[in-house]
């Protein structure tokens, strides 16, 4: 069995990038100079953002079912980001430098096994929440800061 990272889909931001500060902040949204390296992951390119590079900070809805697990929360965003990442069998480096809390979610929008993995530990991890076929896809979250990171599928 194998898997599918998925990046978000840029066109949903792409209205935001080159809008003032003060436009953003109507829309409680910021914009953040990266200084550190690691310190804003990308929810599109699933990659750490460089010092020099923006970002934006805003509050997305990652788990957009009608459950009580419905969910948002904040996540970075590369301002002028056009290609979400996109790959088989393959845990990026964001994700591997992070705790994971990777949450099983069924067909219905509700958790039905959750567990943390971090570096190594990830893919043998989703392999085998995926041997639960009432898993319909994995949610990723930033264990230490509950920050959506990406959503992952059967391939």
């Amino acid at each position: 069995m194998s898997y599918r990272i998925t990046g978000l889909e840029p066109d949903q931001f792409t209205p935001l990038f080159g809008l003032s500060d003060a436009e953003l902040a109507e829309q409680h949204i910021t914009r953040h100079h990266v200084t550190e390296p690691h310190a804003c992951p990308d929810r599109v390119t699933m990659v750490d953002l460089e010092p020099g590079e923006t970002a934006l900070l805003l509050n997305y809805e990652h788990l957009p079912v009608d459950s009580p697990y419905r969910s948002r929360h904040a996540i970075y965003v590369k301002e002028g980001a056009t290609t979400p990442y996109t790959q088989t069998g393959e845990v990026p480096d964001v994700m591997q430098r992070r705790t994971l809390a990777l949450r099983g979610i069924d067909s219905g929008g509700s958790i039905v096994d959750a567990v943390l993995a971090t570096g190594d530990g990830i893919e043998p991890q989703i392999l085998q929440l995926f041997e639960n076929p009432d898993i319909a896809y994995i949610h990723a979250h930033y264990a230490q800061r509950g920050c959506f990171s990406a959503r992952i599928d059967r391939a």
